[in-house]
């Protein structure tokens, strides 16, 4: 199916030629059905694809193929990924009427009709943008009595470097600058690694389920569970890119599961070292306890502070906006408990981020997870260590201890749904479920004594 995959995504075709030469097959009883599109309804969030079914010679019945992508979904907008599936549905439905069979060797048949043509076949794709990629190199798969050599393999596969470096393209624009970031830091991590250990593996069709297992395996015995779990889940994304764009035949690593871990819980301050500790920044570090408070009252999370700029805060509203765990774009209430500390803002420059080390207001050009890294090593230098508190409390304890405490204030004079519906509309939190599951986790929860329930 990939060597089929090639072809009819491939840019550069003569469609005249084989409409002309497939007119003669028009009468023939139908082996397969008509190449339809798949377009979700019309919602680019999800992936568009031709598809078709083939009647099994061995059953007799119709049978659903793989789907067929191309670079269709690398299209943002409705009419150019229709128009590039059009083309695609069109070569499919010419080739099948030229005998294409899903379950024979069309190795012959297909190379044929991929000869280069003398004729301008500029005239149905001259509107359509060069694909995002070279065409990949196909790799012919077994198919019942169909046998395909490791010589073969190693020759006709797509290289490591080739098949990892289309999967991040494609992710560009999907996932986040960080989330990239990571992916091509655990893909070159894994093409090291089979080149030091595995060197007879060259092609991305190589790589079985045991391999994978083998470089968990080692990552795992010199980190911990959830390093590992975290290597798995980026490969199996990529390698699911693969899988979707018939560049591999199919993802292993969702076969593998995901270790169990003990996550290690931010606890909670009680109110008198929580007291303490911001006494203490008043004259120790008075930015470091503004960030704090950001945490504190707005319920932020640490890189959520280390985001904002001075255009994100509208003080004469008492607003802020910001990029959230689950959101591009989160608006927030900002309490007049913390807007009485903001120093003034005004003459500020908006795209200056509000935190920098020295100073409120100021340019710090360095990746957010390293500006969170500073506060937290800053916080552990002038907080932990004066403090003696352990591992288990940090910045984020912060936003635990004042959840707690909204929660145990509101508790007093309002049914628990009346108090998780008020509380949902200030933390942030998406729905209730994920609201009560975070409640359980910080035990905001605590019932007043009942001992007289005892007697």
């Amino acid at each position: 199916m990939s060597l089929l995959n090639d072809f009819i995504t491939f840019e550069h075709r003569n469609e005249h030629d084989l409409e002309h030469d497939s007119e003669h097959n028009l009468r023939k009883k139908p082996q397969f059905s008509t190449p339809k599109i798949y377009n979700a309804k019309g919602d680019l969030s999800k992936r568009w694809y031709v598809y078709f079914s083939f009647r099994n010679p061995k059953t007799g019945k119709l049978e659903r193929m793989k789907n067929i992508y191309g670079i269709a979904n690398t299209y943002k907008k409705k009419e150019e990924r229709f128009e590039v599936l059009s083309i695609y549905r069109k070569r499919l439905l010419i080739l099948l009427k030229k005998g294409y069979n899903p379950f024979e060797d069309n190795k012959h048949l297909i190379n044929k009709e991929s000869q280069p043509e003398a004729v301008n076949t500029q005239n149905e794709t001259s509107s359509i943008p060069k694909p995002i990629q070279q065409p990949i190199t196909p790799v012919i798969q077994k198919q019942d009595n169909i046998a395909t050599s490791n010589t073969e393999q190693e020759t006709t596969g797509t290289s490591l470097e080739k098949a990892f470096g289309l999967s991040l393209h494609l992710k560009k624009n999907v996932v986040s600058e960080r989330t990239l970031k990571d992916y091509r830091a655990h893909a070159d991590k894994f093409i090291s690694w089979l080149k030091d250990e595995r060197p007879n593996i060259t092609t991305i069709d190589m790589v079985d389920k045991a391999v994978i297992m083998t470089y968990l395996n080692e990552v795992l015995s010199r980190s911990s569970a959830r390093n590992c779990n975290n290597y798995r889940t980026n490969l199996s994304s990529l390698m699911q890119t693969m899988e979707d764009n018939d560049i591999i035949p199919a993802n292993h690593v969702k076969k593998i599961k995901a270790l169990k871990t003990k996550p290690e819980r931010n606890k909670t301050y009680s109110h008198k070292t929580q007291q303490d500790i911001f006494d203490y920044l008043k004259t120790e570090d008075p930015i470091l306890l503004l960030y704090i408070k950001f945490i504190s009252y707005n319920f932020l999370r640490p890189i959520e502070v280390c985001r904002l700029k001075i255009k994100d805060i509208n003080v004469k509203e008492g607003l802020l906006q910001f990029k959230s765990k689950n959101n591009p774009l989160e608006v927030k209430r900002i309490p007049n408990i913390l807007l009485k500390d903001l120093p003034d803002l005004s003459l500020l420059d908006g795209d200056m981020h509000l935190f920098t080390p020295e100073k409120i207001g100021g340019y710090w050009d360095i990746d957010e997870t390293n500006k969170r890294n500073h506060f937290s090593a800053r916080y552990r230098k002038v907080v932990k260590n004066h403090f003696k508190l352990g591992k288990n409390y940090g910045l984020y304890s912060f936003r635990h201890t004042f959840i707690t405490k909204l929660y145990q204030s509101l508790i007093k004079n309002s049914t628990p749904h009346e108090v998780k519906s008020k509380i949902m509309l200030i933390t942030g939190h998406s729905t209730m479920d994920a609201l009560e599951k975070y409640l359980r986790s910080i035990d905001a929860a605590i019932p007043d004594d009942y001992s007289h329930l005892l007697k």
